[in-house]
């Protein structure tokens, strides 16, 4: 599980510039707007549990996530461990009695500080990066976020290419 943001503008870009112009200046538009999501990937059968919180990431968004994951995780049956970073708001004493009722069956693996690496979810948003966003301008935020919504509906049915993507 984590969270991500994909901007309205890019921060990579591929242009052809001309031999004599050694350092190249590529302006981007002056407001970052962007959107948010919450993300999981059920290992079994490559499922991508997605949310966008309403405002910013805290706490209670991350609460609403987790308890989407548990209900997701529910219906199947099984034993469900979550990989998580540390962000603050992952162990807020505001869920922390939620979390306790939840275990066995519900565990969160908080992984190292400053390890965003070993998290598997990031390979999701940086293929998803790579498919769709990298290199195209969107004039609307609204065009972005389409983009990316219809992404995650395909992922969210069983897929193969995320299974493999996030098995370790």
């Amino acid at each position: 599980m984590d969270e991500v943001h994909f901007q309205q503008h890019g921060s990579r870009c591929r242009m052809w510039v001309p031999p004599e112009i050694r350092d190249p200046v590529c302006h981007h538009a002056p407001t970052r707007k962007s959107i948010s999501y919450f993300g999981a990937v059920r290992i079994g059968d490559g499922k991508l549990v997605t949310s966008k919180p309403e405002g910013r990431f805290d706490a209670a968004t991350c609460w609403r996530f987790l308890r989407k994951l548990r209900r997701a995780a529910r219906r199947r049956g099984r034993k469900v461990v979550v990989i998580i970073d540390n962000a603050k708001y992952h162990h807020a004493n505001l869920h922390l009695d939620w979390r306790k009722a939840q275990r066995p069956d519900f565990v969160l693996l908080f992984l190292p500080p400053y390890s965003p690496q070993l998290n598997p979810i990031e390979r999701v948003w940086k293929l998803l990066r790579r498919l769709w966003l990298h290199n195209r301008y969107f004039p609307t935020l609204a065009e972005l976020v389409e983009i990316v919504d219809a992404q995650f509906a395909a992922w969210a049915r069983p897929n193969t290419v995320l299974r493999r993507l996030c098995s370790i």
